[in-house]
């Protein structure tokens, strides 16, 4: 998980990248008023004044409009659902605040900039947390109610985003979507071949570097875990030996995604008896119970199922 979070990290902290995200997939009439050419990556380690570092993944300025007014846009790449993303989100911006208010880089009108925050999320589950803050804070009659934070992020789901338009235009945002949801070694080389024509000249080296490594490191390693694949520098020698070895791979690669397909069956079926035995138990499940269960893999799920023979409350299942 660390080597897949990393590598998108490499390839969105190239400006081409965030910039066809962006063109590509949030279809709003603001972008088309942003100059590109002053994309800059800010340093995404914040200090909270408890002294708790925190790391964010990466946090991108451009200049919008006529005006040096920046739109802060905060990178946020997820493989899994998390039930109280939003919390995160909000967190995240609260200490880029802060440090955009210790740092003085505030508006002509003594202002903070806007920030979008963005969730890139590629697992295989459609996302289904809530997306406002908002929507994770009871509802309490009466004038409380005015008083519950409201903070919205987008979101990118890759297996919902529709690409099929944009790779002709050369939307690099939209090959990665595409090498992400290939089911063939073919469709891998086909995007392989797009990328090695878009990116030949000089300045894109570390772009083509970028998705070398992530194609070779991740994507072709975590579709084959045991085959034996070399390291590569060129994305001339990832089409090369693809197109020598698609015979091989593609029975290889489909095998692998059978086994895949019938342990993901067989985890979301746990996973629903198990919510089923709890909700009959407990009564309806709380959001932290729920952000447990959406997170467990196989094993956990089991473990759980046993535990809820003897557990007495919903907290002495999960504590087992």
């Amino acid at each position: 998980m660390a080597t897949h979070d990393n590598s998108y990290k490499l390839l969105f902290s190239h400006p081409r990248m965030v910039e066809d995200l962006l063109r590509g997939f949030v279809r709003e009439a603001w972008v088309d008023e942003l100059d590109f050419s002053t994309l800059e990556k800010v340093s995404a380690s914040f200090v909270s004044d408890d002294l708790r570092d925190r790391e964010d993944d990466v946090i991108w300025r451009v200049r919008w409009g006529r005006d040096w007014l920046y739109v802060y846009l905060l990178l946020e790449f997820q493989s899994t659902v998390d039930t109280f993303m939003a919390v995160r989100i909000m967190t995240y911006l609260g200490l880029l605040y802060q440090e955009l208010v210790r740092g003085g880089k505030l508006t002509a009108t003594g202002k903070l900039p806007p920030a979008l925050p963005i969730v890139l999320y590629n697992g295989n589950k459609r996302w289904h947390a809530a997306q406002d803050i908002a929507d994770l804070v009871e509802i309490v009659p009466g004038g409380l109610a005015h008083y519950r934070p409201q903070l919205r992020y987008l979101l990118l789901d890759e297996g919902a985003c529709d690409e099929s338009g944009l790779l002709p235009l050369r939307n690099l945002a939209a090959a990665l979507f595409r090498l992400e949801k290939s089911r063939e070694p073919q469709d891998v080389g086909a995007v392989v071949g797009a990328l090695v024509d878009w990116l030949k000249a000089p300045e894109q080296t570390g772009l083509r570097r970028a998705f070398t490594v992530w194609v070779t490191r991740v994507l072709l390693r975590g579709r084959m875990p045991g085959l034996n694949i070399p390291e590569m520098n060129e994305l001339q020698e990832v089409q090369t030996m693809l197109a020598e070895r698609v015979t091989e791979w593609t029975e290889e690669w489909k095998q692998q995604g059978l086994q895949q397909g019938l342990q993901q069956g067989l985890q979301e079926g746990e996973l629903l008896l198990l919510k089923r035995q709890l909700t009959h138990r407990f009564g309806v499940l709380p959001p932290w119970a729920e952000a447990r269960l959406a997170q467990a893999d196989r094993a956990q799920l089991e473990h759980w199922a046993e535990a809820i023979l003897d557990a007495k409350t919903l907290d002495e299942v999960f504590r087992a």
